[in-house]
């Protein structure tokens, strides 16, 4: 018999999800650019830091990325730059997380049935490599053994920003992988702090498990999802590297994958995780997660500061930006665009611009990528 120390590593699929917007990073980030395939922290974009990190896993094999029809360049030159291969499945239409999980788990399922999947979003900063990889590796277990496995990550400090899980009792023969006992959606400050208090975990948003246990699950809790998807793969055209789903995709309901079964299963687990992770949703976590200089400042482009203090900004190519005696702002200028916000405010930024394109006179009618 094998023993844990010398079992080869499992075999995974990862599943890179690609979708979004990204407001909440505009200018920089708009529709036809969001915000996965921005280079946001160095010469790689946030999507091509995940292709990386995924690809390197011990038994990885070639990625599977789920993105819409609008993304599809963006996601075949960045592939192209790094060299790596990949099959894209093609979305006709953006129905949140469970959906587009649940056809990449069809596909695995008929094609690699061998293999468990890693779903992780393409736009979160996890810098610490090595880390995530022994992560993946201690979760594979029960993975294996039919638990879907979340990455709890331990919160740095108490965050209205992210869901919490709370662990429940462990699995049985996993180390360090509890059974999930509460999702908790975004709370206040305040109950965050008392989530923090009471050892409750970020929600990653990235999964592993069997595909199996996943499609017996959603027939369990959400059976209305798998007719439209298998439609749609049994419909699907190959183009090359494409999987283009066909148009019965677009009848599967709108519906994150949190709710339409991890909420609901008795398989869902966390795996507490201390790696350093953001999903980068504001300007502020950009600040946050990025190199400063000796006065907290993060520049980059044609940006200088004088006497400034906590401060971001951002200069595209040709535009030139000096903040003189000021603290804690974000500047951004991109396309043409100007963001002059306090780095405290950004969060709220895809509200007001969600407010303003909804008026007559505001943002929509001047600028589409608002919209």
């Amino acid at each position: 018999m094998t023993s844990p120390n010398t079992a080869p590593p499992p075999v995974i699929r990862p599943v890179i999800l690609c979708g979004g917007a990204g407001a909440r990073l505009w200018p920089a980030s708009r529709p036809d650019r969001p915000k996965p395939f921005l280079k946001l922290f160095a010469d790689r974009s946030l999507f091509q830091d995940t292709v990386l990190r995924v690809g390197g896993l011990p038994g990885a094999r070639a990625p599977i990325v789920v993105c819409g029809a609008g993304h599809v360049s963006p996601v075949s030159e960045q592939l192209a730059e790094l060299g790596t291969e990949a099959l894209v499945i093609v979305e006709p239409e953006g129905r949140d997380s469970a959906p587009a999980i649940l056809a990449a788990a069809a596909w695995i399922a008929e094609h690699d049935p061998s293999a468990i999947a890693l779903v992780v979003a393409s736009d979160h900063h996890l810098p610490d490599i090595a880390a995530f990889a022994d992560a993946v590796l201690k979760a594979a277990p029960a993975a294996t053994e039919g638990a879907i496995v979340t990455f709890g990550v331990r919160p740095s400090s108490p965050s209205p920003a992210y869901g919490y899980i709370r662990p429940g009792a462990p699995t049985p023969g996993v180390p360090g992988v509890a059974y999930v006992a509460d999702f908790i959606e975004k709370p206040s400050p305040a109950a965050a702090a008392a989530h923090v208090a009471d050892g409750f975990l970020w929600n990653s948003g990235n999964f592993l498990f069997r595909p199996a246990t996943l499609l017996a699950e959603t027939e369990r809790h959400a059976p209305s999802l798998l007719g439209p998807v298998r439609a749609a793969l049994a419909g699907a055209e190959r183009e090359g590297a494409l999987l283009r789903l066909g148009p019965e995709f677009a009848r599967a309901p709108r519906i994150s994958i949190d709710f339409a079964v991890m909420e609901k299963t008795a398989a869902a687990a966390v795996l507490p995780v201390g790696y350093a992770w953001s999903d980068v949703g504001s300007w502020a976590a950009i600040w946050d997660a990025s190199i400063r200089d000796e006065a907290d400042n993060a520049l980059s482009g044609q940006a200088f500061a004088t006497g400034a203090n906590g401060c971001l900004i951002r200069a595209e190519a040709g535009a030139t930006v000096v903040a003189l005696g000021v603290r804690d702002l974000v500047i951004v200028v991109e396309g043409g665009k100007v963001l002059i916000a306090d780095r405290s405010r950004t969060p709220d930024l895809k509200a007001v611009l969600d407010e303003l394109g909804g008026t007559g006179a505001g943002p929509s009618d001047r600028d589409k990528s608002l919209e």
